[in-house]
């Protein structure tokens, strides 16, 4: 069987004759030949191909011009072509211009959780402003489409935009984890939100929202256990790469026979005989929460509710008692609601009260109503609310500290294992009559009662306890941890044994010791020759790549409240998930890439 001939032409490389141009009527424009006179293009640079063109189509084109006004007329078609080019070129140009300020506006509106009605009203400011500053870029502005409608499409394709962006960051992922949560929105749908952590081989960690599954059923552990599953799949996260779980501790996620933890573990074991055990996290955030159950302020707790529920509650002593503050110069000018689900609620509350006590007693006194609040004049109740005031407000020290987004999880766990020293010297101190770290308590006027010391003492020492008591989680890994936040002092020998060689290379290097003291953690590990650390890199890897807490989750919840609020109750789940992402999401979309593309440039006002 014969071998086609490769084509000479496939070889050549052509240049354009700039004689063609008064000899044919042709001009070079980008790779191709184009005539003069009809504007068809010719893909190939060859003399006979434009000979054969001219002759065929034109043959009678300025016969009767000479030479010169032959070259004249070449050079002015070929000006008006390139003019005609040029104004092509520029209206596309503003087109994209266009499109890219339509989407970027979006993004905007999404992102600061804004009605995609307000897209109108953005462009109503843009054109009066650009009438007053430049009156002559005014046309450009009105083109801008942000009616409700293309608002609606710009965020539907940035959404499809940053979730293709995950994927690709997902595909390098060595490990990851998920922080879980569920709560249910204000149409009495139950929302499942799955944040990843990932981390690839140069270090690089990702956070991002995976995604936000509908449950308009029931959530037992097996329907949330479907909904990752199917989350999981659709952005193609493999199970044997899956380190971590952290949830808030529900029972329909811990349950220990048919909760979702159980069954992700299940699944782990089957898809991936070798994978290590997963590892289990309880926010710390809600285990810290929870650890307050110990502090036995009831009585004051009661009292301060009331009182601030009568002030605030009623219309006509709200501004009284606004209009009182006013009068006398208050550093406050109100006093604070008390929410169990807010985590540093009740430490601003009994503080408000405390500082606003002479305030809320005057007013009292003017309504009539100091008999209904007779703690008010109780030196030991005042004595229980200024422990409850300090105490509270070291609880809140510590829970500022365990919120954030990209904590490793090392970091968090020191600082609870801090408060849990703090809380015996506390204890100590408070015994032997020593307020430096409670000065509320310590301002008092009048002495307080032995038999209040004793029991704020054991108090703290309860709640020592409990901290002691939970956190079990964090401890069984607390050694790991500690193997990757303090290589350098970690004793080897309680090293993994694939980790300890590694680790003394890096504890007996100069270089590495210097390196470790001046960088982040991340960039450490990320520095180290795979060839020579491959399982300490490994280990870090697995650390890193741990939720501490689902504050993210949390965070993301108080936005979707924010947006599916009563006003916009019919939101749908699929433009809620997608303003979820765009708010939450470190990726910034592209936009130039969006404004090019051919399906959305036109799109109708």
């Amino acid at each position: 069987m014969s071998v086609a001939k490769k084509r000479k032409v496939d070889s050549e490389c052509r240049v354009f004759n700039e004689e063609w141009t008064t000899k044919y009527f042709f001009t070079s424009i980008g790779q191709k030949a184009v005539c003069l006179i009809c504007h068809e293009s010719i893909a190939v640079f060859k003399d006979y191909n434009l000979s054969r063109h001219f002759s065929s189509k034109h043959s009678n084109y300025a016969v009767n011009l000479s030479s010169a006004e032959k070259a004249n007329k070449a050079l002015k078609l070929a000006t008006n072509l390139k003019a005609q080019q040029n104004t092509f070129t520029k209206q596309c140009a503003i087109q994209e211009s266009v499109t890219k300020a339509s989407y970027v506006v979006a993004h905007k509106i999404a992102k600061h959780s804004k009605p995609f009605s307000d897209g109108e009203f953005v462009k109503n400011c843009m054109v009066e402003t650009a009438a007053i500053l430049c009156p002559g870029s005014k046309s450009q502005f009105e083109k801008i489409s942000l009616s409700r409608r293309t608002i609606t499409r710009r965020v539907e394709v940035i959404d499809e935009e940053l979730l293709s962006e995950l994927k690709k960051k997902a595909d390098g992922f060595s490990l990851f984890s998920i922080a879980l949560d569920e709560s249910t929105d204000i149409a009495g749908t139950a929302q499942l939100l799955i944040f990843v952590r990932g981390i690839n081989e140069n270090f690089e960690i990702s956070e991002e929202l995976l995604g936000m599954e509908s449950m308009m059923g029931t959530t037992r552990g097996v329907d949330l256990y479907d909904s990752v599953s199917v989350c999981l799949g659709k952005n193609n996260l493999p199970w044997g790469k899956l380190t971590s779980v952290t949830t808030d501790g529900s029972p329909n996620l811990t349950g220990k026979n048919t909760g979702l933890l159980k069954r992700l573990q299940d699944k782990v074991k089957d898809e991936c005989l070798n994978s290590e055990e997963l590892i289990f996290l309880h926010c710390i955030i809600h285990q810290e929460a929870l650890c307050k159950s110990v502090l036995k302020l009831e009585n004051v707790v009661k009292v301060v509710v009331k009182l601030v529920n009568f002030i605030r509650a009623r219309a006509l002593n709200h501004r009284q008692f606004i209009q009182l503050l006013n009068e006398t110069e208050a550093e406050h000018h109100d006093l604070l609601y008390h929410s169990n689900v807010r985590w540093l609620s009740l430490g601003k509350v009994f503080h408000r009260v405390w500082e606003l006590k002479a305030e809320i007693a005057t007013f009292l006194n003017t309504v009539g109503k100091t008999d209904d609040f007779p703690e008010l004049q109780d030196t030991n109740w005042l004595t229980d609310l200024a422990f409850g005031v300090d105490t509270l407000r070291h609880l809140n020290d510590l829970n500022l500290k365990l919120q954030g987004k990209d904590v490793f999880a090392h970091e968090l766990y020191s600082n609870v294992k801090a408060f849990k020293a703090k809380l015996v010297l506390f204890s100590r101190h408070i015994s032997s009559r020593d307020f430096a770290h409670f000065p509320t308590l310590g301002g008092l006027s009048s002495p307080i009662k032995q038999s209040h010391i004793e029991r704020y003492s054991s108090t703290l020492s309860d709640l020592h306890a409990e901290f002691s008591r939970r956190f079990t989680d964090f401890a069984k890994i607390e050694t790991e941890l500690e193997l990757v936040s303090c290589p350098l002092s970690f004793d080897s020998e309680n090293a993994p044994p694939d980790t300890q060689l590694e680790l003394i290379d890096i504890q007996c290097d100069i270089t590495l010791k210097e390196k470790f003291q001046t960088t982040p953690v991340i960039q450490f590990y990320a520095s180290l020759d795979e060839n020579k650390f491959p399982n300490i890199k490994k280990h870090a890897q697995r650390m890193l790549v741990l939720f501490g807490s689902t504050y993210v989750c949390e965070q993301t919840y108080s936005i979707m409240n924010y947006n599916k609020a009563h006003r916009r109750s019919n939101l749908i789940n699929s433009h809620l998930s997608a303003i979820l992402r765009i708010s939450t999401s470190k990726i910034t979309p592209g936009f130039d890439t969006l404004a090019r593309r051919g399906d959305q440039a036109h799109c109708s006002h």
